[in-house]
């Protein structure tokens, strides 16, 4: 039976075994896949995550962690603490199995079915489009590169088809959707580790492993190194809201633990890696310009292997963040198939990596894009990860499915004031406390410009709508499971 949106009940998710043996259904196109059509284990899921995160971003956010005053041993210390934050990546893919539908219908528990229409064009499609155009603005620098190292100059003709070239293949593989993508990213994860761990190799042994700054940081300028280095280096497993997205095409029984520990380690262990790589880059060359950087340190065999392995472990993260954005416009009422969702999604972020490769500084474009998305994508994690926890995981892929007014997830007004109070609030306080070059808060002013805006959003976001939940309809998980103890 359907809870209607008066009951206290309607609060809450039918119980996960309702979506057992269900035909498919529809959300604005999107299937909530039947038990029949799941497979796979949970452990499939770790090179799945793997091959995207085997990326020269980690590189470029590692040397701009010594570039910014760490010393070695502090830049590698909060390369670790931001990746740990793949573990929220893994948290919000376990909701996959239990209802067999991706992120963008699931969210319709945390913001209710109007609520996350405006939720998912900011989140899962916008903030999707800007960490496109970031990855592909870092794999087409590297595109020049690779020409320049064969001998061919990168007139603004030649850069306008390499960038064209980079979309075409990441829309490509994202158009084709899972199948290409589960057959193809273990594959590419094997190849993209060898390549790395022998660049990586080479990169270690230049190193200065002694290497100490000029001018040591002290006080609140370590402070604000600390932290702004901490925000750069979580906003990549941050952004990963999708992880369920891919984890719902998983048997509805398959072990929670397992699924986000296996989505969690493949995020975080290449992130981890790779960044502090990057680091150890910055102090034995120039870090400044990177790719100059980290060639100079490869023998000239590696060069072009190197930069071709970068380019495709960008079309594979991005082909990941691309079908979930088509996804995204789907979920969001866009009539229109998934494909063609891909493809004008692949044409935006085209035009902003346009901009960032030829208006904006790259690095700078970069640092400050990262810094600003963690703004919005923080808050919306948290209470992602709290939902999940109050609700003990409990979703109902069909429930989630039912846009009409007697849904389950209807709410107020078709809003889940808890969910939306809780998210802007906290993204605003987020901004407030932020320290970018364009933008510095008050918050962040007042404290010598130091960026709290991750723990800030965080924290704010998950207490805000722990509380508010729990006042406005109580604890639908918790409430739940006692029911189903005294039958």
């Amino acid at each position: 039976m359907t809870p209607t949106p008066s009951s206290p009940e309607g609060t809450a998710v039918a119980p996960a075994s309702a979506s057992t043996n269900q035909p498919r259904v529809e959300a604005h196109g999107i299937d909530v896949i039947p038990d029949a059509e799941r497979h796979g284990r949970a452990r499939d899921l770790f090179p799945l995550w793997c091959a995207p995160n085997i990326n020269y971003l980690a590189f470029v956010v590692g040397a701009a962690l010594i570039l910014m005053g760490l010393e070695l041993w502090q830049a590698v210390a909060v390369a670790f603490a931001g990746n740990l934050f793949a573990i929220v990546t893994g948290v919000v893919a376990v909701p996959g199995p239990a209802s067999g539908t991706p992120s963008q219908v699931t969210t319709r528990a945390m913001y209710g079915v109007r609520g996350n229409r405006v939720a998912i064009a900011v989140n899962g499609w916008f903030v999707s489009v800007c960490y496109i155009a970031i990855n592909w603005a870092a794999a087409a620098a590297v595109g020049y590169t690779l020409l320049q190292h064969v001998g061919l100059e990168a007139t603004i003709p030649v850069k306008l088809a390499v960038i064209s070239l980079i979309a075409t293949a990441t829309v490509t593989v994202a158009i084709f959707g899972q199948g290409m993508i589960s057959r193809l990213y273990p594959l590419l994860s094997l190849v993209l580790g060898v390549v790395f761990v022998a660049a990586a190799g080479f990169v270690v042994a230049h190193a200065d492993l002694g290497f100490h700054q000029p001018a040591p940081l002290r006080g609140f300028d370590l402070w604000v190194a600390v932290f702004g280095g901490l925000t750069l280096v979580a906003a990549s497993p941050l952004s990963y809201t999708i992880s369920s997205d891919f984890a719902r095409y998983l048997p509805a029984a398959t072990s929670p633990v397992s699924v986000a520990a296996a989505t969690a380690l493949g995020s975080a262990v290449p992130g981890f890696l790779l960044v502090a790589v990057g680091a150890l880059a910055a102090t034995a060359v120039d870090m400044s310009d990177p790719q100059r950087g980290i060639t100079s340190l490869l023998p000239s065999w590696l060069v072009p292997i190197f930069l071709t392995a970068v380019i495709a472990s960008t079309v594979c993260n991005n082909a990941l963040t691309s079908y979930s954005a088509g996804l995204a416009l789907q979920s969001v009422g866009v009539r229109t198939t998934r494909a063609r969702a891909v493809a004008a999604t692949g044409v935006i972020g085209a035009v902003l990596t346009l901009y960032a490769l030829f208006v904006s500084d790259f690095l700078g474009a970069v640092s400050s894009a990262l810094s600003m998305l963690v703004v919005l994508v923080g808050p919306i994690m948290a209470v992602y990860v709290t939902d999940i926890l109050i609700r003990r995981n409990r979703y109902d892929g069909v429930a989630l499915s039912d846009e009409s007014h007697r849904s389950g997830f209807w709410y107020t007004g078709g809003v889940n004031v808890a969910g939306a109070v809780s998210v802007l609030s906290a993204a605003g306080l987020a901004l407030l406390a932020s320290h970018t070059v364009e933008f510095r808060g008050p918050i962040a002013s007042a404290l010598g410009g130091i960026d709290l805006s991750l723990p800030v959003g965080v924290l704010v976001a998950a207490g805000l709508y722990l509380l508010l939940t729990h006042l406005m309809y109580g604890l639908p998980g918790r409430r739940a499971t006692m029911k189903e103890t005294d039958r």
